[in-house]
């Protein structure tokens, strides 16, 4: 219960001020004039004037509130090195119990940091101004923060805590750490593909003396480099790109012996392999309807250099023309299909034959070149017109050696759809294609289709009777595509609908040209949050086992379930930050979950340097809990002082907050008590003045 005084003046404050300097000023003349009953006349004009300032008696009746403590307890993957967690829930088991004894302390325990190695380190103030939030500043006691010291929010000064309280850090973990760790300095995001990229790092030890360490370095799980390294020196390594996508850089420090954990030794480098310019030339045999369409697709992708040649006039054609009357350009024969040093056939990446036929314009030499060059890791597509079927085919070139299908000699030009095969709804070229799936398919008919035998390759579309219409092969280290029909461009013209003309096409093109995202056989681990999903493309007609290894090196057998056609897959939780690999007995895959070199992980070994200067601001102190003989946690009292720490005990501030339950209020003046007290002191200078 707490006693006071309160004003309610009756007029404005203004003039009960001139009230009081007129009291005063006559006081100080009765005074100065000494006459009889000066006390009197004094204490009666001091009452006006109280009068007039109404005041009243007040009395509050408050409840104390308790002052809040805030036990952080740091549960990020750093604390799981050593006996830290062991510490850690004995210093929350004794701290918890202590703070229970003290008088007045509302105790919070939080735990935090469990998942702050995916965004930017160990946040262990963010989680106490979220638990502080409710609080109002003059209620909160303190803080103790059990942690290994390595905080990443710490604020820049005590100020910005929003409290004066003090903040207490017990730490977990041995002043003997040691850890050897990989730092990157530099490292590229994207390279071009075939070219090679630098990248920068150094091995630092803690601890112990630098020494050299054995450093291995791996893309896509391949070792590509050994080397030792001489600890807390910059280090270059230059690595090719070699295909387009994610390329896996690993770089992996041999453990230090007696380490802390070996978690950090490795740094992952994932760089976005990029082509320069994907350089196509498409050579037309003859002008007609379809030859636009190729044009238009590929002059669409940017990232497509076309290259385009359409024969006019074959040198058989012999209409009596002089040369000096032809406009035409000479078909540059030896530049184009000689491979280097001397011409630029490696320049490309695709040939595409748009309906050409063996017209004399390519003497067999150069096609033999081209057919070496597919070979070597080129990619030849033929779409082919009726010149195929015919004697002038371009099978009877030194091509037949590359091209998947033997013409019959027939052309069939009857109305007819292109059907998906089996195999062609697995293949990445034509699975899920707009339209394949309703009978007939959702898309127009063709009128011309080259009768074929497949000799190889895989026949991913079917034209009538089913006879192969689109066949994709493998050639040495090279592609070959071959489109039995010239109508294609019936679709791109939406002849009774279209069709899926440039999904088809693009595919098709780009798998020619080995993109990633279209090989036949890939083993994928895709990310979404925390769920890691296997995934195995394949055309074969079921999936083996896929076995999943953790970043700290936990194997698990994956089953997969068939989604699509040709496509595998298990999804599972992802339980550990870093990287993860995925094998089968012919394919390997590896992915990074969370930040490539997590902040949680970049230095290990624990300290108070930390939080200290934030401690020791705001009265606090920071300590390590482990002794030698185990965990001692030193005495919790509470302080209304401004000290907070001696020999073996630390403070928290005990406040005075309270809540107002009621208020009863008695004015001095008002009623029978002011009536009598003004009537009083009249009655008192009356009687002085009758004697």
């Amino acid at each position: 219960m707490v006693f006071g005084i309160s004003f309610s003046p009756l007029v404005p404050v203004e003039f009960v001020w001139a009230a009081a300097v007129i009291a005063a000023v006559v006081a100080a003349l009765l005074v100065l004039a000494r006459g009889r009953g000066v006390l009197t006349r004094i204490a009666a004009l001091a009452l006006m004037v109280l009068a007039l300032a109404n005041p009243s008696l007040t009395r509050e009746d408050r409840d104390p509130l308790t002052s809040v403590a805030v036990v952080v307890v740091d549960k990020s993957p750093s604390q799981n090195f050593g006996d830290r967690a062991l510490q850690t829930e004995a210093a929350r088991a004794a701290v918890t119990q202590r703070l229970q004894r003290i008088a007045g302390i509302e105790t919070r325990v939080i735990e935090a940091g469990q998942a702050d190695g995916e965004t930017d380190g160990t946040r262990l103030f963010s989680a106490l101004n979220a638990t502080l939030a409710d609080v109002p500043p003059d209620r909160v006691a303190g803080a103790i923060f059990i942690t290994d010291g390595r905080v990443h929010d710490v604020p820049a000064d005590a100020g910005a805590l929003g409290f004066a309280a003090p903040v207490h850090a017990f730490i977990t973990g041995t002043p003997d750490e040691r850890d050897r760790r990989i730092v990157l300095i530099a490292a590229p995001r994207f390279g071009i593909v075939g070219q090679n990229q630098t990248i920068s790092f150094r091995v630092e030890d803690e601890g112990v003396r630098a020494s050299p360490a054995e450093v291995k370095i791996s893309r896509d799980g391949e070792l590509i480099d050994r080397r030792a390294v001489t600890a807390g020196r910059q280090v270059d390594v230059q690595v090719q790109i070699p295909h387009a996508g994610q390329n896996i850089i690993e770089i992996e420090a041999a453990p230090l012996e007696g380490e802390l954990t070996p978690v950090n030794n490795r740094a992952v480098v994932s760089i976005d392999g990029v082509r320069d310019k994907l350089r196509v030339l498409l050579i037309s045999g003859e002008p007609h309807a379809g030859e636009r369409t190729w044009r238009n697709l590929l002059k669409s992708d940017a990232n497509v250099d076309l290259v385009h040649f359409t024969i006019l006039r074959p040198p058989e054609k012999q209409d009596g023309t002089p040369i000096n009357e032809l406009s035409l350009i000479a078909f540059p024969v030896r530049e184009l299909f000689t491979p280097r040093p001397s011409g630029k056939l490696d320049d490309f990446q695709l040939i595409i034959f748009d309906r050409y036929a063996r017209q004399a314009v390519l003497p067999n030499v150069y096609l033999d070149n081209i057919a070496k060059y597919v070979r070597n890791g080129g990619a030849v597509l033929v779409a082919a017109g009726p010149d195929y079927a015919g004697p002038i085919s371009l099978w009877r070139t030194p091509l037949d050696a590359i091209l998947p299908s033997e013409p019959t000699g027939h052309v069939t030009e009857d109305p007819f759809y292109a059907h998906l095969t089996e195999l062609g709804r697995r293949h990445p070229v034509t699975r899920g294609l707009e339209g394949a799936d309703e009978d007939p398919p959702h898309w127009s008919r063709w009128f011309r289709l080259v009768d074929a035998r497949a000799t190889k390759g895989t026949n991913v579309m079917n034209g009538p009777d089913g006879k192969p219409l689109l066949v994709l092969s493998r050639e040495g280290e090279g592609r070959v595509a071959l489109l039995l029909s010239d109508h294609i461009w019936l679709w791109a013209r939406g002849y009774e609908g279209g069709g899926p003309h440039l999904d088809l096409l693009r595919r098709l093109s780009h798998w020619s040209m080995k993109q990633p995202d279209l090989e036949e056989e890939a083993l994928r681990i895709l990310v979404r949050g925390r769920d890691i999903t296997v995934q195995r493309q394949t055309m074969a007609d079921a999936a083996e086992e896929v076995t999943l290894t953790s970043p700290s090196g936990k194997t698990r057998s994956l089953a997969l379930t068939e989604t699509m056609p040709g496509v595998w897959r298990s999804t599972i939780e992802a339980t550990e930050l870093g990287l993860w690999r995925a094998n089968d007995s012919k394919l390997a895959a590896l992915v990074n979950v969370g930040p490539a070199n997590p902040r949680e992980f970049a230095e290990v070994t624990s300290t108070p340097d930390v939080v200290a200067p934030l401690a020791n601001a705001t009265g606090g102190t920071a300590t390590r809990i482990e002794d030698g003989s185990g965990v001692h946690v030193p005495r919790l009292l509470g302080v209304r002082g401004d000290t907070f720490h001696g020999d073996d005990w630390l403070g928290l501030k005990i406040r005075e907050a309270s809540v107002v339950r009621g208020i009863g209020v008695l004015p001095v003046f008002a009623g029978m008590i002011g009536l009598l007290l003004l009537i009083g002191i009249l009655a008192a200078t009356w009687t002085r003045e009758g004697r």
